[in-house]
C-alpha cells in the first residue's frame, strides 16, 4: 500500500502524517507513508487545498482526519 500526505509541510500537513502513521501501526498494514510538497505535484492530483490523504494513487480526502477515519481507508 502506498500512502502519501500532499501538503506544504503546515502543522496541519504534520498531523495529517502522524495520525496517518498511528492508523497504518494500529491496522499493521504494510504501508509506505510519504510527503508530497512540491506544489506542481500537489496541483496534479486536482487538490486545491491541503493536506490531503492519497491512497495508492486515489485521493481519498482532504483536511485533517483523525487515526480512526483514517483507518476506514485503508482497511
Amino acid at each position: 500500500m502506498n500512502i502519501k500526505i500532499l501538503g506544504t509541510g503546515c502543522p496541519n500537513c504534520k498531523r495529517l502524517k502522524e495520525n496517518t502513521k498511528i492508523a497504518v501501526n494500529e491496522l499493521g498494514v504494510k504501508a509506505e507513508v510519504e510527503e508530497v510538497t512540491d506544489i506542481p505535484k500537489i496541483m496534479s492530483y486536482g487538490v486545491m487545498s491541503t493536506p490531503a490523504l492519497v491512497v495508492n494513487e486515489k485521493v481519498v480526502s482532504v483536511g485533517v482526519l483523525s487515526p480512526k477515519e483514517i483507518k476506514k481507508f485503508l482497511e
